[in-house]
């Protein structure tokens, strides 16, 4: 039997603008996707923190996460994730206390130790040259908890008594580490480091420390995967990713193209290559294709739990994605395992 049938499904956003529109239709885009995703059973609906990025919206995670929320009713709701190195901890914990406490037990914290953006973004973000670097996140990190704690010097209202469950994310082996060490849930990005997964999860395995948050470890992994009727078609509108990436290694990230545009760019060699190489890693295809793929990954993995990233450019072909995902996982809103701490 598949796995995907075993384990609670998930969504990461970054609320993609596409060519031809804008931000303000990303974002009512990201609404429609959510509600559906509430009624086909995913289990959460993350927003991913991206700055200086023309093509991506989702730059106020804790704003979209108040929305969303407001929007739905039962699915859970979070950053994938914000960036600490970016943000005092203190408005962090305002801004989540607050929202655990708008929404109570349907709240994620997902943090990240990279800043995510470049060093002048990160810099007009906190307004010094001090604090940027990834090194100052394990202190950070324990200011952050003590305010949901209360054990502060400062207090970070209503933080106190609406501390939600925090995650950490991961692209390497350090927040891995950290994870495992502090008892804590893992989330990794295998959509954009998939050759660090495997390494990155048995670092929070072998590390791992029970805690008054899990008595074992919990590991998400999160996977690039478009689903189409057809293996043509998944191919077809997974074009614009594509030229998404090979735009931002040349440092001139845009809105997503269309396929049409993608498929028109005059890629180099080393573009191809790129590409052969980035989407080696990501689930393309047909329902039956991404089902082995998705069964692979998940097998390989051991994971708990499935997050899913979806780029293209039309939104009925996004909305249609998900849609045939779920019914891959055969997922309702009873089904999915769903766990106390997450």
């Amino acid at each position: 039997m598949s796995r995907l049938r075993e384990m609670p499904l998930s969504v990461l956003d970054l609320a993609p603008i596409t060519s031809g529109s804008d931000a303000t239709t990303a974002l009512r885009n990201s609404r429609e996707l959510a509600q559906q995703a509430e009624r086909l059973g995913y289990h959460r609906y993350w927003f991913a923190e991206h700055h200086n990025m023309p093509g991506i919206a989702s730059s106020a995670p804790a704003v979209l996460i108040e929305h969303i929320a407001s929007a739905t009713s039962t699915i859970r709701v979070g950053s994938g994730g914000v960036m600490l190195p970016n943000h005092a901890p203190l408005v962090v914990a305002e801004q989540f206390g607050m929202l655990e406490a708008l929404h109570p037990g349907r709240i994620d914290l997902g943090i990240g130790r990279a800043p995510g953006t470049d060093q002048k973004t990160a810099r007009a973000l906190r307004r010094t040259e001090a604090g940027l670097s990834a090194e100052n996140f394990p202190q950070e990190l324990t200011e952050l908890i003590k305010y949901f704690e209360g054990t502060a010097e400062l207090n970070a209202v209503p933080a106190a008594g609406n501390k939600p469950p925090i995650w950490l994310l991961g692209s390497s082996g350090y927040s891995a580490q950290a994870a495992g060490l502090l008892g804590l849930p893992f989330a990794f990005a295998h959509h954009f480091s998939a050759q660090n997964t495997l390494p990155a999860l048995d670092l929070y395995r072998r590390h791992f420390r029970p805690s008054e948050v899990l008595s074992e470890p919990y590991a998400m992994v999160c996977a690039s995967v478009i689903v189409a009727d057809t293996d043509e078609h998944a191919r077809w509108i997974a074009g614009p990713g594509a030229l998404s990436f090979v735009r931002l290694r040349q440092g001139n990230p845009g809105p997503l193209a269309t396929p049409e545009e993608a498929a028109d760019y005059p890629y180099t060699e080393i573009d191809e290559l790129v590409i052969e190489d980035r989407m080696s890693t990501q689930i393309i295809g047909s329902p039956s294709t991404v089902r082995a793929g998705l069964d692979e990954l998940m097998e390989s993995t051991a994971a708990d739990e499935l997050m899913v990233t979806t780029i293209v450019h039309g939104h009925e072909d996004r909305l249609r994605s998900f849609e045939l995902l779920s019914e891959l996982a055969e997922r309702t809103p009873s089904l999915g395992r769903s766990a106390a701490h997450t």
